[in-house]
């Protein structure tokens, strides 16, 4: 049996990471319902440090920036109303950056974010954020179907364990995955530093 091949190389489809200096940078969900409780992420600090830094070098270049926020039930997940449904500290919009509210995993559904990010004119796309496996990988198939080329950062995400069959997948194996399947046919895949050298 032949080394397997992702989609984008059976394709000749596939793009190299974009440069932060043509790209919009995406922030899906960084909101405090992560940091602690039942949603509570692996590796959460790390991730958002590194979307700190990809927030100042976005800040600093001057390139467009998208905030996505869930909103959630009031006195539930994601409250709107409460801190929880709140961005994280550090990393939430400043001055007039674009926020995205959505109820869906898909940020694309129900939202101006294909009209807003048309308007910009990029079609490259930096993404990062919260959850890998959901609202992040759901966001971005999305996008390839309106035709944006989307630069996943791969230390700038992070899940959590999933039940499945009787036992647990841990947040590694689910993100592993997921960064798999996005890299296989709807994303380039990088990290923070590549992105940023």
């Amino acid at each position: 049996m032949s080394d397997p091949k992702t989609m984008f190389q059976l394709s000749g489809r596939g793009y190299p990471p974009t440069s932060l200096s043509h790209a919009t940078l995406v922030i899906i969900d960084a909101q405090q319902e992560y940091l602690s409780g039942p949603l509570a992420l692996f590796e959460i600090d790390k991730a958002v440090a590194n979307i700190a830094l990809l927030l100042q070098a976005a800040r600093t270049a001057g390139r467009p920036i998208v905030h996505v926020r869930h909103l959630g039930t009031v006195g539930g997940l994601f409250d709107p109303q409460g801190n929880r449904g709140q961005f994280i500290d550090g990393v939430g919009p400043q001055g007039d950056e674009t926020v995205i509210e959505k109820r869906l995993p898909n940020a694309f559904n129900n939202t101006n974010l294909h009209q807003h990010l048309e308007g910009l004119g990029n079609v490259d796309l930096i993404v990062c954020g919260f959850m890998t496996h959901s609202s992040v990988s759901t966001t971005i198939r999305a996008a390839k179907d309106y035709g944006y080329r989307c630069t996943l950062v791969e230390d700038a995400c992070a899940t959590r364990d999933l039940p499945y069959k009787g036992g647990v997948l841990s947040a590694e194996q689910v993100k592993a995955v997921g960064m798999a399947t996005m890299a296989d046919n709807f994303a380039s895949v990088t990290t923070t530093t590549r992105l940023l050298s």
